[in-house]
């Protein structure tokens, strides 16, 4: 009988209630067209009309950081609004639930509150680092599509249309599930029976580059700028650094026959910079036409006013600034991600806030915006506590854009050199880092000790907003500092406003 009353009450507490669309790119940074031109980012006119119309009737977020510029911590952070350090992930073969706590995560929480729950392509990170995609967080069975194009070992690899008329590409076929899928749950959602949290995870721009040939022609070799700081600056520490030598792999790389790939302050030749920066912008416009069938299908379908949509890039990417590439440090154009959110009625015509926030903020805010019951900030030790964050909801930069949550956003990379951690805080006007020992006996007992500090960085993004000149060694810089690191070993905590 107790059963049956829950049963009722949770179908009447649905109804009505907003879908959600929960879209996903992998290692898309902010230089889409509506983000405009990005502090010390060099990049041609971008093609991605998809992404502009979604922007002109969202919340742009223009300071959204991540809290690890990698794939698996990334994603979990913001899925569980937890921290790395609460979380225990800092790679792509964690399991949260194993390492951290049986945190409740986004989608899972929604499936409690009554929601059909659809997951399609990439959203966590996949195999080990999720379980296999969290089978928790869905109502349904998980969908996801084969890469086909795998075996041709290119990483730039611009697809004929007769190709791919006999095999689509992998994006293209998670976005043909993601349009079944909305066509199946559209009669109970438009019947206010039961609204639906979607989520889709399109795979690119995430290396290897393979995309339809015919976006190249937005993308001519001779437009295709050349970083200015095409070398790590002289005061840049080796332990900041990342290795990319896994882009030496593929077979159109190798044929260059370079030595050093991915070595400290290694660069690629011009012309095949060009190559590889075009090659990267043609796949981040082909998961705008991916993404832009699944939102025209929404609207085809007449969902568009009843669904609120969610867009984000797991972290930011380096194209050969700083002879960096890939993510996997703590520069700000590994911590930078784009991030919208639209909301029927509220972000019709568009709304821009260049205020700090975090991937950790995105789940209060989805909960806030549909109505579900709210979550409550996490205690200092969280392990035990299945449902709270460690982010603060934005959803009220919709009515003041110009509101500040938090006066600094929160970054962390394990170091290349084993047993460092690097730290990293952004306020609206610099980045400061430290790394420092992370040790322990195990993985959930490793800390920070942050009176070691081996290495520190310090950058002014208003005079310097590439991040090209580390001040953390000047004399005069000396107050600054103490100020920033007082701000960053105090954390997230003492940043939010109460």
């Amino acid at each position: 009988m107790f059963r049956l009353v829950f049963l009722v009450f949770l179908c009447q507490s649905v109804a009505g209630r907003r879908n959600v669309l929960f879209l996903v790119a992998d290692d898309m940074r902010p230089d889409i067209e509506a983000f405009g031109q990005a502090d010390g980012i060099v990049r041609p006119k971008m093609h991605t009309p998809n992404l502009d119309r979604l922007a002109g009737r969202s919340l742009l977020l223009k300071q959204a950081h991540v809290q690890q510029a990698l794939c698996g911590p990334s994603r979990t952070s913001l899925l569980t609004s937890r921290r790395p350090d609460t979380t225990r992930v800092y790679d792509c073969k964690t399991y949260w639930r194993s390492s951290g706590g049986n945190f409740t995560t986004l989608p899972q929480y929604f499936k409690e509150n009554g929601y059909r729950t659809i997951g399609v392509g990439k959203i966590y990170h996949g195999g080990k680092a999720s379980n296999n995609n969290d089978p928790m967080s869905w109502t349904d069975p998980y969908l996801d599509s084969p890469d086909k194009y795998k075996k041709d070992k290119l990483l730039m690899n611009a697809v004929s249309q007769k190709r791919l008329d006999k095999q689509p590409l992998q994006d293209t076929l998670i976005a043909d599930q993601a349009i079944e899928v909305l066509r199946d749950a559209a009669p109970k959602a438009k019947a206010g029976k039961q609204p639906f949290f979607l989520a889709v995870g399109f795979r690119k721009p995430h290396i290897p580059w393979t995309f339809p040939d015919r976006f190249l022609k937005h993308y001519p070799l001779e437009d295709i700028p050349i970083p200015d700081n095409y070398y790590a600056s002289p005061d840049m520490s080796k332990i900041a650094w990342h290795t990319y030598r896994n882009m030496g792999n593929f077979k159109d790389v190798k044929a260059y026959k370079l030595t050093g790939v991915g070595s400290f302050n290694f660069t690629f030749p011009p012309m095949l910079t060009r190559r590889l920066r075009q090659a990267y912008y043609s796949a981040v416009t082909a998961t705008d036409f991916e993404l832009g069938r699944v939102i025209s299908e929404l609207d085809r379908l007449g969902l568009s006013k009843d669904t609120v949509i969610s867009f984000w890039g797991d972290h930011g990417w380096q194209l050969g600034e700083h002879a960096e590439w890939q993510k996997q440090t703590n520069f700000d154009l590994s911590t930078h991600a784009p991030m919208m959110l639209s909301i029927p009625g509220k972000t019709d015509r568009g709304i821009v806030s260049e205020e700090l926030v975090e991937f950790v903020d995105l789940f209060p805010t989805l909960v806030d915006a549909v109505g579900i019951p709210k979550l409550k900030t996490c205690p200092q030790s969280s392990k035990k506590v299945r449902l709270c964050t460690e982010g603060t909801s934005f959803l009220s930069l919709v009515d003041n854009p110009k509101q500040w949550l938090k006066n600094a956003v929160f970054s962390q990379y394990p170091s290349q050199v084993k047993g460092l951690m690097g730290y990293t805080l952004r306020t609206k006007r610099h980045r400061y880092t430290e790394w420092v020992p992370f040790v322990g006996k195990s993985r959930n007992s490793r800390r920070p000790m942050f009176g070691k500090v081996k290495t520190a960085e310090l950058y002014d993004h208003q005079v310097d907003p590439a991040e090209n000149v580390n001040l953390a060694y000047k004399q005069s810089m000396k107050n600054l500092r103490q100020r920033l690191k007082m701000k960053l070993r105090k954390g997230w905590r003492a940043a939010t406003r109460q």
